[in-house]
């Protein structure tokens, strides 16, 4: 019921929208994101932020801002937490994150491919600890949750833009009431000027956020947390008595608990976890190339910000047929090669067709048709987000698998004014599903 319902939406919107009215030239203006705004420069990293141009705005069901970290080796992006949701993926390298979980700091070690959800609020940071090695991070902002303070709003427990905590703004004699320390103590501490917010860092240095427990050894970290889960499970314990101390509540205790373990467990989210897209099964493959897609149902932590993340490799000079994504908008940064992007507006009028290169990041408004091309010097690769944490169950509108396919008969056949047997003749040849090769992709 809901693909019909979905169909029959998309050839109304198709057959009735009235006409895009863009001036001539503007098009790569409204559906890519340029002029990045610079949030952090340091000698040791950097971190830019696009916006989604105010005119493709009009068209979405949600915008989203999208960023690039780059940290050197041997560098710390400090201690802060933001007011927006932060999805962050490792596109090159390896960082440890430093996040507070259960009111204790754990630190995880992200590789490649890892993806990781940080709450608006969460007081996080990040450590290149490779020799030689840049991180290279691309992530996205939900604005819903921000302050309205531009595009997103970042507070530095330590460091900062302006170079210091952002607890130095309080008088001394407040830190020093609350921190229970001498003023000299609380002005060498939150009063001195550092290296901004992605600094440079000794084998000896550590964030100030989490000291002690990030100089434990790994065996005293184990056992620290050993201690933790043992004491949350004598908790636990504990309540679990009380809750059932008469017999008429081990009663329903009885009835009802696996009831209220499925529910805990499906409503319980892991936010002390990462995930890693590369590793994840590829949706459809075949020889031209392959597509994932990472939902909330493989990945809780995505249910909140309610966003979805996808991955397209495309081989030299293959295309990833013309296709409708119903569900949400689609962010996509080019991450290697270079090809062609074709969109068209839901009246069937020419949105954009042109091409792309490594850097690259566009915006595909929900329901509108697109396809892309990989050149024929070698792969595409695009990854990108989704506004939309649901399973993503795009349209295509060519190719064996296709919605003309599937509603092929003689509605369709007067719709577009042919005979049936012409349209048969014109749909069955494709047995491809969704990647094909180029037609020009051949040497003449």
């Amino acid at each position: 019921m809901e693909n019909t319902t979905t169909l029959l939406l998309f050839f109304s919107v198709l057959l009735c929208h009235g006409a895009m009215a863009i001036p001539e030239g503007e098009e790569h203006n409204l559906f890519f994101m340029h002029n990045p705004k610079t949030v952090v420069k340091t000698d040791a990293g950097e971190m830019h932020v696009l916006k989604t141009q105010s005119g493709c705005r009009r068209f979405l069901d949600r915008h989203m801002h999208i960023g690039f970290i780059t940290m050197q080796p041997k560098s710390l992006f400090v201690p802060h937490y933001l007011d927006s949701n932060l999805i962050i993926f490792i596109h090159k390298g390896e960082a440890n994150l430093g996040f507070i979980y259960d009111d204790e700091v754990v630190e995880m070690r992200l590789k490649e491919g890892d993806v990781y959800v940080i709450p608006s609020g969460s007081a996080f940071y990040f450590v290149n600890k490779e020799e030689g090695e840049r991180l290279h991070i691309i992530y996205s902002i939900d604005p819903s949750t921000s302050l309205g303070l531009d595009t997103f709003h970042s507070f530095y427990i330590g460091g900062g833009a302006n170079s210091h905590s952002l607890l130095s703004e309080f008088a001394p004699a407040i830190l020093e009431t609350a921190c229970n320390e001498s003023r000299m103590e609380v002005e060498s501490v939150f009063y001195k000027e550092l290296d901004g917010a992605i600094m440079y860092m000794d084998d000896s240095d550590v964030p100030s956020l989490g000291t002690k427990f990030l100089q434990l050894k790994k065996e005293e970290k184990e056992q620290h947390q050993k201690k933790m889960l043992h004491d949350q499970e004598e908790e636990e314990e504990k309540e679990e008595e009380q809750q059932t101390s008469s017999a008429w509540g081990k009663l329903l205790d009885t009835v009802f608990g696996k009831v209220n373990e499925k529910r805990e467990s499906k409503n319980s989210v892991d936010w002390s976890k990462a995930t890693n897209l590369y590793d994840k099964k590829t949706d459809f493959r075949n020889d031209y190339g392959w597509s994932k897609t990472l939902d909330a149902v493989q990945y809780p932590p995505l249910t909140n910000p309610d966003i979805g993340l996808f991955y397209v490799y495309l081989k030299a000079g293959s295309m990833l047929g013309p296709h409708v994504n119903p569900r949400a908008t689609e962010y996509s940064i080019v991450v290697k090669g270079c090809g062609e992007v074709h969109i068209v507006y839901p009246n069937g009028s020419k949105a954009i067709s042109t091409e792309i290169k490594e850097g690259d990041v566009f915006v595909v408004p929900k329901s509108f048709p697109l396809c892309q091309i990989a050149s024929n010097d070698g792969a595409l690769e695009l990854f990108g987000f989704s506004t939309s944490a649901r399973e993503k169950k795009p349209l295509f509108l060519a190719g064996s698998v296709s919605i003309l396919r599937t509603m092929q008969g003689p509605q369709l056949a007067a719709a577009l004014g042919v005979s049936v047997d012409t349209l048969r003749r014109a749909l069955d040849p494709q047995d491809d599903l969704l990647i094909f090769p180029s037609t020009w992709s051949a040497t003449p």
